[in-house]
C-alpha cells in the first residue's frame, strides 16, 4: 500500500518535466530557503479517504509561485502598476495548466480517476519573498491493490 509514495513520485516528475520550474517541494513552505529559484512547485496531498475497499482517495493541491520583481520607478499605470504580478499569475497558472492536462491524459493509463475540472485559485504577495501565483485543487481516486477484503 504505497499510492501516496507513487502519487509523489508521480507529481514531482511532472513538475520536474516543465522546463520554467526551477525548484520542486512538497512543503508549503515555499520561501523559508533564501536560496530558492521561482518558480516553485510544492505538491501537497493534504487529505485522502477509503472507499469500499478497492480504492483510497486523495485530496491534492498543487502551488505554484515566483517572486514579485517591484520596479522603484514612478508608477506610470495605477492598473499595472509596476511589477510583474500579472506575469507570475500567467507563468504559474500556465505551469498547473500542463501539469493538469499531462495528468488527465495519463489518469487513464495509470487506472486513476479525477474530477474533470478542477479549480485554481490566485495569490499575491504570499510569504516572505512576495510570493505570487497559483494553487490547483482536485481529488484523485486510486485502486488499493494491496488489500482485499477477502483476506
Amino acid at each position: 500500500m504505497n499510492q501516496l509514495t507513487q502519487l509523489y513520485t508521480y507529481l514531482k516528475r511532472l513538475a520536474d518535466a516543465d522546463s520554467l520550474v526551477n525548484y520542486v517541494t512538497k512543503s508549503n513552505a515555499m520561501d523559508v530557503n533564501k536560496e530558492i529559484i521561482t518558480p516553485v512547485v510544492a505538491i501537497n496531498i493534504t487529505s485522502g479517504g477509503f472507499t469500499n475497499g478497492s480504492t483510497v482517495k486523495f485530496s491534492i493541491e498543487l502551488a505554484c509561485f515566483s517572486q514579485r520583481d517591484i520596479n522603484k520607478d514612478l508608477i506610470d499605470d495605477e492598473f499595472w502598476g509596476n511589477d510583474n504580478e500579472v506575469d507570475n499569475h500567467n507563468t504559474c497558472i500556465a505551469i498547473l495548466n500542463r501539469m493538469w492536462n499531462t495528468m488527465y491524459i495519463d489518469f487513464e493509463s495509470n487506472n486513476i480517476t479525477s474530477s474533470e475540472n478542477p479549480n485554481f485559485e490566485l495569490g499575491s504577495f504570499e510569504g516572505l519573498k512576495l510570493l505570487d501565483g497559483a494553487r490547483l485543487t482536485f481529488e484523485v481516486e486510486m485502486p488499493n491493490i494491496d488489500i482485499s477484503l477477502c483476506q
